[in-house]
């Protein structure tokens, strides 16, 4: 299924998920793989300062395999459905596992894209800009 999660960055782990990214450990241990890597590449600063991104996840309950590790770097806000159901291939048993390559999940993807602005760039310039204070 598809999620779409806002959250917000736990200041004093910024420096931590930086690094975990840096290093491509985010997520590590996880079914989801490099999945993680592939949702924070795409996540939006908004100007509230939530961060959002869509999440995929076929868990009985939402993220419930990712959100040990979400959590350890944000707090959660908000995980909301992001799909149709009626149109889901997926829910309907059309095609299993549907929804990491569905064309609903990059039209989510492109709008968000067009929102906030990158959050890996707000990241990489709160970390570096401490580590010059």
């Amino acid at each position: 299924m598809r999620y779409l999660v806002s959250a917000t960055l736990k200041l004093n782990r910024a420096s931590a998920l930086l690094e975990s990214i840096t290093t491509k450990t985010l997520g590590k241990g996880s079914v989801a793989g490099s999945e993680y890597l592939q949702n924070m590449n795409a996540a939006r600063l908004m100007d509230d300062r939530s961060i959002r991104w869509v999440e995929v996840c076929y868990c009985a309950l939402p993220l419930q395999e990712e959100q040990p590790y979400w959590q350890e770097y944000f707090n959660i806000l908000e995980i909301k459905d992001a799909h149709d159901s009626s149109n889901c291939r997926d829910l309907n048993n059309k095609e299993p596992w549907a929804c990491g390559s569905c064309d609903c999940t990059h039209n989510l993807e492109q709008q968000l894209e067009s929102q906030g602005s990158p959050f890996l760039n707000e990241l990489r310039s709160l970390v570096l800009g401490k580590k010059k204070s």
